[in-house]
């Protein structure tokens, strides 16, 4: 993936998303050939010269100043979590590529497997940059994907990886009630992921799976989104406790994982559902050890 060329996709993305209206531009009756912003339009709004600006979506400059950079997210109408994005893309351009080694397979540390051991049975898994599922609790697995091998994260060769269940496999896709949500998400957590190792060989062949594999993801992936800080809700029809409501949260490990929690409100019929499924894999791993 070529950091200056997703620099030019997201930056030609965005102001394809925004109408002179959104911004107070005014349009005089005139029929525009362009969806969206011109590339003028939004140079005038952001401070900058158009030839300047151009030179950025064309991939043709990478020296843009952190100020530029806040005065075109501005221009924008960029959240946080763009505005993060659009600095890491522009940073990524300058930055000299990678020697092409493949990396190393993903491990996770002991402090992390400390965190999963005390999370007892809260519903837990970590995820590696790409979404490869490193390792998960015995209530993960039964909650994201009962239906996979709960030591598969143990191979690395052949590891799960969310990305690829939440598109290609409809176990997965018929977790989630609103699936569109689900995968917009997961597309904007790969667009991160993108922005911030854009030498990852792994990761790129990944992207050219899925959208070889799902229409949908390509047509996601093309729209340049990017996760937002929000903490999801999902309504989740799982097949063996029925129809949950969970809070999925994240926190990201110093070595740029993610571990991510299930969460249900106390009292609630998606607390005891929750309870339900956690005593039903517990009954299940007792049942097959004996």
């Amino acid at each position: 993936m070529d950091a200056k060329r997703q620099l030019g996709e997201f930056l030609q993305a965005r102001r394809s998303q925004l109408r002179p209206e959104d911004v107070d531009l005014a349009t005089y009756g005139g029929r525009r050939r362009v969806s969206g912003l011109r590339r003028e339009e939004l140079a005038l709004l952001a401070g900058v010269s158009p030839s300047y600006y151009a030179r950025l979506e064309q991939g043709q400059s990478s020296n843009a100043s952190a100020e530029v950079l806040d005065a075109i997210a501005t221009a924008l109408r960029l959240d946080d979590a763009e505005r993060r994005h659009l600095h890491v893309l522009a940073s990524g351009a300058v930055r000299r590529r990678a020697t092409g080694r493949r990396s190393a397979p993903e491990t996770v540390s002991a402090a992390v497997r400390q965190l999963m051991a005390a999370l007892g049975e809260v519903p837990a898994m970590v995820l590696g940059r790409r979404g490869d599922v490193l390792a998960w609790n015995r209530t993960g697995n039964a909650l994201f994907a009962g239906h996979v091998d709960f030591a598969a994260p143990q191979r690395p060769e052949n590891r799960p990886n969310m990305p690829l269940l939440v598109f290609l496999d409809p176990h997965v896709r018929e977790l989630y009630a609103d699936w569109p949500a689900k995968a917009r998400a997961v597309v904007g957590t790969l667009r991160l992921a993108a922005g911030e190792h854009p030498d990852d060989a792994a990761l790129a062949t990944l992207i050219g799976h899925l959208s070889l594999g799902s229409p949908h993801f390509a047509a996601l992936w093309a729209d340049h989104r990017v996760k937002s800080g929000a903490e999801p809700v999902y309504e989740m029809r799982h097949p063996l406790v029925g129809a949950i409501s969970v809070t999925q949260q994240s926190l990201r490990t110093e070595r740029g994982q993610q571990v991510v929690l299930a969460t249900t409100e106390v009292g609630s019929p998606s607390h005891a559902a929750m309870t339900l499924l956690t005593h039903s894999t517990a009954t299940a791993r007792v049942t097959a050890a004996s």
